[in-house]
């Protein structure tokens, strides 16, 4: 066995070996790994303003060879920040010229994008990073974890929360029993993408912008001057309000320390539905199995909207957890823990000290972003891998799926089936020609 091969077998051992070590979930099946993996991957980037643009920032030690993005403006900026990567308008042209020159693919466009890009450049066996959430609509997460699964290839969710030490360490609190079994999660944001209602026609298309690749998979319209750029997820065809905006980043914390998977059932409140856009506010309740068999409850609210308990319950400074920006409240049979991206507090404030904690476990990241390339170039696994994202996503779509149904449901995960028929509507939806997803 030659050296290089001798050493990535040990990195990807030694790395899934601690992650197990640690109770943290990582796909049952093993990464393909580069055949060179101390050279620079040679990365495509699908999107390249905004969020696309820190992510390329973030992975400039490695060398993008091509970008692409549908506003002119952004992709000039870019290309000269990257002078030698070749410039595309569109990603399937794109995927199509350099397949044989990329190792990856970055996908950070707008929501409803996202799948068709990332299935394209997985079936071509390239290792993908995709922004959250993972996909647009529940049985897209699905395909894609399918198609990650089956050719082996390293996967990430843009959910950077994740390689925090503060997730760590609560995931550590937890898991070590510290307020007891957990029978509930309270997840909330106090952000609000709502009200978008389409203004279409009025206005002529700016000469930087391709609108109809922007549309992609959506529908054919006129131009709408109030999506493109900073308002497209307030529209249910490109995105899904704060719900899909940031449940993906705070009901991580519960996925990972918790262990869950899939939901039994969803339910969902808010305003009267609109068809263009999303609520001012929603408030889901999921139930999962928790220990013993018996269920674990889990509640999301946005927009300012909250449940009692959160509302009630005072942080180390007296004010209602209600107030603080995002949060999560798990609740124990011994106690309860309030955490947020960068602090934790164990309440009651009073009983905090009687706490024991247990001893630091989980590995400190080498960064989200670090830790793909890695494992692009090793094998190791991916935290936030398309198993482990994918099932996240899919829970947190269910919720918007039971908003816009109007009533909530039983789920068979298994069989992607909502026991309500009007909700399974809402679980796929119709793509135009040639922006299909692959293995849909």
């Amino acid at each position: 066995m030659s050296q290089s091969l001798s050493r990535r077998a040990f990195l990807e051992h030694s790395a899934a070996a601690s992650l197990l070590a640690a109770g943290l979930h990582i796909s049952g099946t093993p990464v393909r790994a580069s055949q060179s993996p101390n050279e620079k991957l040679n990365i495509a980037a699908v999107g390249v303003a905004n969020k696309g643009g820190h992510n390329i920032d973030e992975l400039a030690g490695q060398n993008f060879v091509a970008l692409c993005d549908v506003d002119e403006n952004y992709l000039t900026q870019w290309g000269e920040k990257h002078p030698k990567a070749r410039r595309y308008r569109d990603y399937r042209v794109m995927l199509e010229k350099e397949a044989k020159n990329i190792d990856a693919v970055v996908v950070s466009t707008a929501d409803h994008t996202h799948a068709p890009a990332a299935s394209v450049a997985l079936d071509l066996g390239k290792h993908v990073y995709c922004e959250k959430p993972l996909s647009h609509t529940v049985a897209e997460a699905r395909a894609l974890s399918k198609l990650a699964k089956k050719n082996k290839l390293a996967t990430q969710m843009g959910t950077q929360i994740h390689a925090t030490d503060n997730y760590r360490r609560v995931v550590e609190i937890i898991q070590g029993g510290v307020i007891g079994n957990v029978t509930a999660v309270y997840n909330w944001c106090n952000k609000g993408w709502s009200d978008g209602r389409f203004q279409c026609g009025s206005v002529a298309t700016p000469k930087h912008l391709d609108w109809d690749l922007w549309l992609g998979p959506a529908k054919s319209r006129p131009y709408c001057e109030n999506v493109h750029p900073a308002n497209w997820r307030r529209f249910w065809e490109f995105g899904s309000g704060t719900f899909g905006d940031m449940a993906c980043h705070v009901m991580d914390l519960p996925f990972w320390a918790l262990g869950l998977r899939f939901p039994k059932s969803v339910s969902c409140t808010g305003p009267e539905l609109h068809a263009d856009g999303a609520p001012a506010w929603a408030k889901a309740t999921y139930e999962f199995v928790g220990t013993g068999g018996k269920p674990l409850m889990c509640y999301w609210a946005d927009g300012g909207a909250n449940f009692d308990l959160v509302k009630e319950t005072k942080d180390y400074d007296g004010q209602s957890l209600a107030t603080w920006g995002l949060g999560i409240l798990f609740v124990g049979d011994k106690g309860m823990l309030a955490a947020d991206y960068g602090r934790r507090q164990l309440l009651p404030k009073d009983k905090a000290q009687e706490f024991k904690l247990p001893e630091s476990s989980i590995p400190a990241s080498m960064g989200h972003w670090n830790e793909w390339v890695h494992a692009c170039k090793t094998g190791a696994p991916t935290l936030c891998n398309f198993d482990y994202s994918g099932a996240l996503t899919e829970t947190v779509l269910l919720g918007i799926v039971a908003f816009r149904a109007g009533a909530g449901f039983q789920w068979d995960a298994e069989n992607l089936k909502a026991s309500l028929p009007k909700a399974q509507e809402y679980v796929s939806k119709e793509y135009r020609k040639g922006y299909e997803v692959v293995g849909l």
